[in-house]
Parts: structure tokens; sequence; C-alpha cells
């Protein structure tokens, strides 16, 4: 092994030298250059800009990913170099569960042909999924990783190599200041007059020799301050320049941003596309397999200011149907009236429906012209629409 035990000792006096300086610094013993206000600011923004990206970043990932054990798995495929094998979604792998039971219990069946219907949706949101992902891992999360590995770490390592600059300045200056100071002393001391009637003056001859050879200390000592002062002033423009590069960073994380957005509402947009064409699907099955209202994704509260009728659960009478539609006047028919029992509660919405509690019998039937998810109940003296999902039809 090559060992330079010079450059190694010398790497040692500097490093003790700072060492020093820095302690006296935190002590109060020795004096510190400050750097000017519009750089401190520079370093402020850095910092803060560093922090809220580390931690948009950390959140970021959360949210795309929730599953902490994913997150490493990528983390140690990434750093291992080797591509991270393709893995299905929960919407994938529940749409194939789904399609899986359907083959299970007949597609026939009512139960079965709803479950390919729900699970090809499901299967389709997972997809939706999978590229919401991958676009915003391009578009958002690698350009902020690329800022936090790459250029936060040049701006780190040159701040730390201009913190040194600023310590070797700063012992330099220590050190042309205890120079001036014992050249001064030794000055005072070489006027005294010599006392000649010795033999030899030691006095006079060594006051002058200690003199010189402050004198020659100081010159080195301010040679070393110029070439410090040099490094520093240089080192502080090269780290003014990358902080104030923290702007173009944000120009560039604001068009992420934006990316991020529009990657964000293509994918909710699919996602309710999806389930509109599900529900308008499931909505037009025969009556063994409707849903419940409550299931219907459209349904708003009676007082949104927008229009009523455009977020109507489907199959619900429209606005005109009932108005037209006046429980009160409705009669039985002289047949077909029907006995059913009510599987679970209901409250009803408004005044032309009828509340129903689970387990009770009531007296059903249709008039013309009504919904057929509809019917008309009566229980004593009380009458009003009931949902059909809710029933039992007794023979």
């Amino acid at each position: 092994m090559d060992f330079n035990v010079r450059k190694l000792a010398t790497d040692a006096g500097i490093f003790f030298s700072r060492a020093v300086q820095f302690t006296e610094e935190k002590l109060g013993q020795a004096e510190k250059t400050e750097l000017d206000a519009h750089f401190e600011n520079l370093l402020s923004r850095a910092d803060c800009t560093k922090n809220w990206t580390e931690k948009i970043y950390r959140q970021t990932e959360v949210v795309l990913q929730p599953n902490p054990g994913a997150r490493i798995e990528e983390f140690l495929y990434e750093k291992l170099d080797r591509k991270v094998p393709p893995r299905p979604t929960n919407g994938e792998i529940l749409g194939q569960f789904m399609l899986e039971a359907a083959k299970e219990f007949g597609s026939g069946t009512p139960y079965g042909s709803t479950l390919i219907k729900v699970g090809d949706c499901q299967r389709r949101l997972g997809g939706a999924e999978r590229e919401f992902l991958q676009t915003s891992s391009i578009s958002f999360l690698i350009p902020l990783r690329n800022f936090l590995e790459g250029d936060w770490r040049t701006i780190s390592r040159e701040r730390k190599l201009l913190e040194n600059r600023r310590l070797d300045l700063d012992a330099c200056k220590a050190r042309v200041k205890k120079a001036k100071a014992a050249e001064t002393k030794a000055g005072c001391e070489g006027e005294a007059v010599p006392d000649f009637q010795e033999t030899r003056p030691r006095n006079y001859v060594l006051s002058a020799s200690a003199s010189a050879l402050w004198n020659e200390e100081l010159d080195k000592a301010e040679h070393e301050l110029r070439v410090a002062q040099t490094e520093f002033d240089r080192q502080a423009e090269v780290t003014r320049l990358l902080l104030e590069g923290i702007s173009s960073t944000h120009v560039n994380h604001l068009r992420c941003l934006c990316e991020f957005v529009e990657a964000q509402a293509m994918y909710y947009s699919q996602c309710h596309k999806y389930m509109l064409e599900l529900q308008r699907e499931l909505g037009s099955c025969s009556g063994d397999i409707r849903c419940p209202d409550s299931l219907d994704v459209n349904c708003h509260p009676a007082s949104s200011p927008t229009d009523p009728s455009a977020f109507l659960p489907l199959n619900s009478p429209s606005p005109l149907e009932t108005d037209a539609l006046q429980i009160e006047e409705v009669q039985p028919p002289a047949s077909g009236t029907r006995k059913a029992k009510v599987l679970y509660d209901y409250d009803a919405a408004d005044s032309s429906e009828l509340s129903l509690r689970a387990d009770e019998l009531i007296t059903v039937y249709t008039v013309p012209g009504m919904d057929s998810d509809w019917l008309i109940g009566e229980r004593g003296n009380q009458k009003g629409k009931v949902p059909v999902t809710y029933l039992e039809l007794l023979s």
C-alpha cells in the first residue's frame, strides 16, 4: 500500500487546526467569519426546500404504495440494480377472484353473471391504478428523488467544503493576530536601552533575534491568510451559484407537480367512468339481481343546489313520474295484491315512500306506469312506495 506519511501528517494537522478553531468558536473564545445576509437566506431556503421535498416524497410513496413491505422490496431491487417484477394491483386481484368465483357458481346464475360484470370492472380499475402509479412515479417521484440524491448531495458537499475553508480562514486570522501581538511585544522589549557595561549585552541581542523571528512568522501568517481568503472566496462563489439554482429546482418541481395532478385527475376520471358503466349494466339486469338503492353512486342529498334529476338513482322514477303518481290516490287492484316479508330495515326518503322494518309482513301491489323496481306497500292505514329488493314476495 502506498502510504504517504507526510501527506497524512499534513491532513492530520489541518484537521486538528479546524477542530481547535471550531471548539473555540463554540466556547466564544475565537472570532467567526459571518456570511452576508443574502447568502444566509439562500442557505435557509435550500434547507427548507430539502426538508419539505423529503417529506412530500416520503408521503407520496405512502399514498401510491401503502404496503411498507412492497416499498422495501422495491427499494432493495433498486439498490441491487434489478428490475422490479410486475405485481398485480389489489383491484386486479379482487377482479380475478370474482371471475374465478363466477366460474364456480355458474355464469348463467344471477350471482355468477353479476360477479363477472363486477370482476371485469375491478380488473379495469386495477389496470387504471397501475397506469396511474407508473405515470406518477416517472413524472413526480423520480424528479424529487433525483434532487435529493443528486443536486442536494452536491450542495451539501460544497457547503461542507465551504465550512472547512471558513475554519481555515478564521484559523489564519487568529495566527496573524497572535503573530502581530508577539511582534509588538518583541519590538517593545527591543527598544529598551542595552547595558553596554556588560561584556555581552545578551538581552539586546536576544530581543533583536526574537523580533526578527516574529517578523518572519508574521509574513508567513499573512501569506497563509491571503491564500485562505482566496480559497474561501472561490468556494463561497461556487456554493452561492448552487444555492441560487434552487429557484430552477422549484420551477422543475412545479411542472412535475402539475403532471402529477393531471395523472391523478385522469385516474379518478377513468374510475368514475368504469363505475358508471358498471352501474348501468347492473341497472339493466333482470329483477332477480337488482341492487339496493344504497349502491347507487349517483345519489345526492335533496338539498344539493344542482339539478336533482341528474343525480337520481338508477331505475328510480323521474320527477315527472313522481308528481303524476299521487300515493293517496292509488287504489289497490281488485286482484293481484300479495303479501311480502320485509328483509331489511328501510327508511323512507320522502312522504311518497313507506318505511319498513325487518321481518314484518305488508301487502304489496303494482300500478300501471310504475317503475319495476318499486311496489306500492300497505301496512294498516299507511301506504307508500317500497323497493322490491327489500322484500321477499310470498305466494
